[in-house]
């Protein structure tokens, strides 16, 4: 009799390999995740230093702040 069992691309029937899946998407998620933190904490400082006149230095020490408190928050 012969093999069914497909070696080839998913299309044809070919195993998957879920927990290689599954480990993916979980970084993909913690990029994301994280580099949403990053850009919204990077915009609401560039907001304080240019819209107040707080300076250069309050806002990247507000940026590490932000990016601090909200990793603590999201892990």
């Amino acid at each position: 009799m012969a093999d069914h069992a497909s070696d080839g691309p998913v299309e044809l029937g070919a195993k998957m390999d879920y927990a290689e899946h599954e480990k993916t998407y979980s970084v993909f998620l913690a990029l994301t995740k994280y580099g949403t933190l990053a850009t919204v904490a990077l915009l609401i400082a560039m907001a304080f230093g240019f819209f107040t006149s707080a300076g250069f230095i309050s806002a990247t020490i507000l940026y590490v702040l932000l990016v601090a408190v909200g990793a603590f928050i999201l892990r």
